[in-house]
């Protein structure tokens, strides 16, 4: 019996992105909570997978700088027992039922969006992040640890923009932040989210999300899948998303 029902793959492959509630229940998300922290503590040791989506003003990290958007690349590398955890094994369960049994992990990573930080994630399609392979499913979960509204940055989604031409990116700024294209809150629909929800995105599928403008914190954890063939097809390239930001897609820049 499957996890997800043809109405909502159905769903995902017209909108591009799909919704579903209630993922982790309330000990599972204080489970990731707590181990989130430990990453934002540096009780788990980072190291060059952190870094600052919006940007500092040198591009360096130190304990006088407030980062405005971490993100920490492959936690399941840095904490391997974190992909037998339920997290991963049911957002593969799901990645396999939405587009394939050849589906697996790519890479998994944390967004942290702190209070007043008020610092927005450009719009962008994840696609132009990577490298043009031969099969382009891919999708993205991304589990909200945190009640993700709009005015601490929930995820926008312009439905359908996954079956349109990639937008051309460019970068957002100086200091390592990140990749962005031309776009609009008009042009799409903010999907607000309770702790433990989650909403999947396909690789292609615009998004984005305002900054934290509230006094609580967003804490996203991100799973990312494609065919395992293209995991390899990447590896052999020398792409394992640890790399510095740079519009790699050659069909997301024209």
């Amino acid at each position: 019996m499957g996890v997800i029902t043809a109405a909502q793959i159905e769903a995902f492959n017209h909108d591009g992105y799909l919704v579903m509630n209630d993922l982790l229940t309330p000990d599972e998300i204080n489970y990731y909570r707590d181990i989130y922290q430990q990453f934002l503590d540096d009780k788990i040791n980072t190291g060059k997978f952190r870094s600052d989506l919006g940007g500092f003003s040198d591009g360096t990290r130190s304990s006088a700088t407030r980062e405005r958007i971490t993100q920490i690349m492959l936690p399941g590398r840095l904490l391997p027992s974190l992909l037998n955890e339920v997290l991963h094994v049911r957002t593969l369960a799901i990645a396999r039922e939405l587009l394939g049994d050849d589906m697996d992990m790519d890479f998994d990573m944390l967004i942290d969006k702190a209070p007043f930080t008020n610092t927005p994630t450009p719009w962008h399609q994840d696609c132009a992040y990577w490298i043009s392979m031969p099969d382009t499913r891919a999708a993205s979960c991304w589990v909200a640890l945190d009640d993700a509204v709009k005015d601490n940055g929930c995820m926008w989604y312009v439905p359908g923009s996954h079956r349109q031409p990639v937008r051309a990116h460019r970068p957002a700024g100086s200091g390592g932040g990140a990749l962005m294209c031309d776009a609009e809150e008009k042009e799409g629909v903010a999907v607000e989210i309770k702790a433990g929800s989650c909403v999947w995105h396909q690789g292609a599928t615009l998004h984005y999300s305002r900054g934290n403008s509230t006094g609580n914190r967003r804490r996203a954890f991100i799973n990312n899948f494609r065919p395992a063939a293209m995991i390899q097809f990447e590896r052999e390239r020398g792409f394992d998303h640890t790399g510095e930001r740079e519009v790699r897609n050659t069909s997301a820049k024209d």
